[in-house]
């Protein structure tokens, strides 16, 4: 079985660039900071998994970005000046506790650090799966001879769907694991409680919010629930509108989510938690699944009720 992993990462490793699936459009380019998908010769995304730093701080690793637009504008942003911590698209948490003790912030990369442990692409039909596994580490948590020990492991996938109707669909699944006993994540420790699935957006001038009660005026803190939330402006150029859909499955816990949302520098996020931390089980793993849809021209109500309908009825195996 080990022998058939390292020879799978071997694989995956001294694979030419570009190699693609015979009936898949998509082809993933391995490369030196990780894994670069495009459709044809159109980027459609990138995973960050070498750790990458600004100036030295803020070390991240583990994350989307880019994220491209459908004509290959790049739609997300990292190391924005106004929070240089956020990225593209991520999930992390600001409180990290383990034995009642908070030992890092996995939201600013304080006290915390992300293994990548191996990065497994997969070709199904026409889609293609990024499946990286990951470890949690922190400077403040070490065994009795000072090595810093694995707090808990992600197994995730990330697949990418080709174009189709003038939308790209991106599903993530988030499988986490604790490895050590008493840890637990929360959002950050006040009344906007965010955390989880975050995205962060480059937002036009004429950034518009919907969800499934209507559309929705950003506040400070946490709009009502709902198991989606549509972005639409001029993300390419002034007066052509597009989008991007943010649905969250009904598995997850706590569903629906509220949103924390931005009209300007900031992220956009399906809280999970919130400001009570959760724990972290041994037994299982934590599961959060989220799917986002690009999409070149604004979606009329009846598109998106079949879109999210037929994320709620996919399978969860």
């Amino acid at each position: 079985m080990h022998k058939l992993r390292l020879y799978s990462i071997l694989l995956i490793l001294f694979l030419p660039l570009g190699v693609a699936a015979q009936d898949s459009p998509l082809n993933a380019v391995q490369q030196e900071e990780g894994v670069l998908v495009k459709e044809g010769s159109k980027k459609v995304l990138f995973y960050q998994s070498a750790p990458k730093s600004h100036n030295g701080a803020y070390t991240r690793n583990n994350y989307i970005h880019p994220l491209y637009d459908l004509d290959g504008t790049i739609l997300t942003e990292d190391f924005p000046e106004d929070h240089l911590h956020q990225r593209g698209i991520f999930w992390a948490w600001h409180q990290v506790i383990y034995k009642g003790k908070k030992i890092g912030d996995m939201w600013t990369t304080e006290n915390f650090a992300w293994k990548v442990a191996s990065v497994d692409t997969k070709y199904e039909k026409e889609k293609l799966t990024i499946e990286p596994v990951v470890y949690w580490k922190s400077p403040n948590v070490a065994d009795e001879e000072g090595k810093n020990i694995p707090l808990a492991k992600e197994e995730n996938t990330i697949t990418i769907h080709p174009m189709n109707n003038g939308m790209r669909t991106v599903d993530f699944t988030i499988g986490i694991q604790a490895l050590e006993d008493n840890l637990y994540i929360g959002g950050s420790d006040n009344e906007k409680g965010y955390g989880g699935f975050s995205a962060r957006i480059k937002l036009p001038d004429d950034i518009k919010f919907k969800a499934e009660y209507g559309t929705v005026e950003p506040k400070t803190n946490a709009v009502p629930e709902s198991s989606w939330m549509d972005f639409s402006g001029s993300f390419i150029k002034k007066d052509d509108p597009g989008g991007i859909l943010i649905i969250a499955h009904p598995s997850n816990p706590e569903y629906p989510p509220g949103w924390i949302i931005r009209a300007k520098r900031s992220m956009q996020n399906p809280v999970y938690p919130g400001r009570k931390p959760v724990h972290v089980p041994q037994s299982k793993p934590l599961i959060l699944r989220y799917r986002v849809v690009i999409h070149q021209n604004p979606l009329k109500e009846k598109t998106i009720e079949r879109l999210v309908s037929n994320y709620k009825e996919k399978s969860i195996n």
